[in-house]
């Protein structure tokens, strides 16, 4: 299985569907959101080679329409434990620390099945929004 394409572009879609998505996705076509972290294990289980810089992303919505374009700027792979403050931060999501963060992001996982540790590899993508699009939710 791979991540849907939009109009060649590889997809980001962002938390879980719903309110989590839609939320994140207003941060990115703010341009609030100009980082996520994924885990690199799914990377694996999707059959999916890492982004790199340069490459363009369609973010899309819960019913899989493009809502913005962001390019990648810096991808990173490391254990968890070792995402800095500047890579939480700017994930937008006014986390008020990086243990504030780190708490959040194993609470979403582990409800997601997929509990970290410290030494679990994360993937931690930094963009630039590109483009968004008119009418998207």
């Amino acid at each position: 299985m791979v991540w849907p394409r939009v109009d060649g572009m590889r997809s980001l879609e962002l938390g879980t569907p719903g309110e989590m998505r839609a939320w994140l996705n207003g941060l990115v076509v703010s341009g609030v959101k100009t980082a996520t972290t994924g885990l690199l294990a799914e990377y694996a289980a999707e059959t999916e080679g890492l982004e790199y810089p340069g490459e363009r992303l369609a973010v899309l919505d819960d019913d899989g329409a493009p809502v913005a374009t962001v390019e990648i700027t810096a991808v990173e792979v490391k254990p968890f434990i070792e995402v800095t403050w500047e890579h939480a931060a700017a994930e937008g999501e006014g986390d008020a620390s990086l243990d504030d963060w780190r708490a959040g992001h194993r609470r979403y996982w582990s409800r997601a099945g997929t509990p970290v540790q410290d030494d679990t590899p994360v993937v931690c993508l930094s963009f630039r929004l590109t483009g968004s699009v008119s009418g998207g939710k």
